[in-house]
């Protein structure tokens, strides 16, 4: 037998044996919420390069696969599911995400929704193709001509919350040779899929918060930075950032189960000064790369440093993949500085986002650069989220397909 096709066999193999182990659960896991991970984890687990890591994770896949908050939900599922929509958060938590996250947007009315960015909608829903709304877009749509691509923006802050309701989520993407509308919104990835993207029903932050206590699962909203000027019609920032910790006291829910996130440090300070219950759980998302002279491997590039950001209260940093891992002298990725010193500094650490770059073979694309010299295929991926998990020591990981974390996780057995 060839090794593709003995690769192939152990895949369909482990799949009818993960089916089939829910009952033999040790008594180390019991109490734990039992997961359905896919296909994907034992696909990528096959594609690994031979060593003591692939053989390791092989003899797990009888399972069982529990869920874990080591396991992030990314928007939801959004490799399969539209992102930000009821149908992908219960996809993520069937996975085995132990947290959900709703990115937090306004509506025209001042009203929270969940949506990755505030004027998405054009390229996540199916705006376009409700004309009465779509004449509403901060940007109509405008076809292709030439070298310049099709375009429209659309923001939640252009419909009221009633006329958010009316639309429908799709899988982000775009047609930028579109002459119509409908054409646009043709534009799902190739690696991605349009088989659950029937329904896509959208949701607000209020609803997420119901939706994600009847999962089981813990919350890590973020507040979206605004595309409008603020204060937006009386609301200002810290209005806003307020009206996001005000739902979760609303709806009676623990600050311990709530992990606020903003890349705007000033959010984080709010919270911290104003809800410190939850600001001593706040994520900084760490985007400081879009400065040209921040270097992971320069602390005197770092502004504020690890140690300025532990004293500013800060206890979660959230920076890309390929921030927190550079490769040694033998080409094998190891943690960065920037890892090693937020970890000295104190720094709990949240790693984004595993499988956004599609097929792995041209070396993974934005979020792998720094390691893209090792990575060749697609079992790469379980490669780097075991150097996160044990060498950097990340507590969590946020993924476009939650089941693959959760496949590693169970058979390490983290929690």
């Amino acid at each position: 037998m060839t090794m593709k096709y003995a690769h192939l066999a152990w895949l369909l193999a482990a799949v009818a044996l993960a089916n089939t182990a829910c009952a033999a659960t040790p008594a180390s896991l019991r109490g734990h919420k039992q997961a359905q991970v896919g296909p994907r984890p034992f696909y990528l687990v096959a594609d690994m390069d031979p060593g003591p890591l692939k053989t390791k994770l092989q003899q797990c896949a009888k399972g069982p696969f529990y869920r874990t908050d080591f396991s992030i939900g990314h928007r939801g599922a959004p490799l399969q599911f539209p992102e930000h929509t009821r149908e992908s958060y219960q996809a993520a938590a069937a996975m085995g995400a132990g947290v959900l996250e709703c990115d937090v947007t306004f509506t025209k009315d001042k009203e929270l929704v969940c949506r990755h960015s505030q004027c998405d909608l054009a390229t996540t829903t199916n705006i376009l193709a409700i004309p009465e709304l779509a004449a509403k877009c901060s940007q109509p749509f405008t076809p292709a001509h030439g070298d310049t691509p099709a375009s429209a923006t659309c923001c939640t802050s252009d419909i009221t919350l009633a006329e958010f309701k009316q639309l429908k989520g799709k899988m982000d993407g775009f047609n930028p040779r579109a002459q119509t509308p409908l054409e646009f919104i043709l534009g799902t990835p190739g690696w991605r899929t349009d088989l659950y993207s029937q329904t896509g029903t959208l949701i607000t932050h209020a609803e997420s918060i119901t939706l994600f206590k009847q999962l089981g699962v813990k919350f890590t909203p973020e507040l979206k930075s605004p595309q409008v000027a603020m204060p937006f019609d009386g609301m200002s920032q810290q209005d806003y950032a307020q009206k996001l910790i005000n739902e979760y006291r609303a709806a009676g829910i623990p600050a311990n189960q709530v992990f606020p996130q903003s890349f705007n440090l000033a959010d984080l300070e709010y919270w911290l000064a104003q809800a410190p219950d939850f600001g001593r759980q706040g994520v900084y998302l760490d985007d400081r790369d879009a400065d040209p002279a921040f270097d992971p491997m320069d602390e005197h590039s770092w502004h504020p440093s690890m140690d300025q950001l532990k004293a500013k209260g800060v206890n979660i940093l959230a920076p890309p993949l390929w921030m927190l891992v550079t490769l040694d002298s033998q080409g094998r990725m190891v943690p960065s500085l920037y890892a090693r010193k937020a970890k000295a500094a104190g720094l709990d650490l949240i790693a984004w986002s595993l499988e956004r770059s599609g097929p792995l073979a041209g070396g993974g694309g934005w979020y792998y650069q720094s390691v893209s010299d090792a990575i060749n295929n697609d079992g790469d991926m379980m490669t780097l989220v075991d150097v996160l998990a044990r060498d950097v020591g990340v507590r969590g990981i946020f993924s476009d397909w939650p089941g693959t974390v959760t496949y590693y996780a169970s058979c390490m057995k983290k929690r």
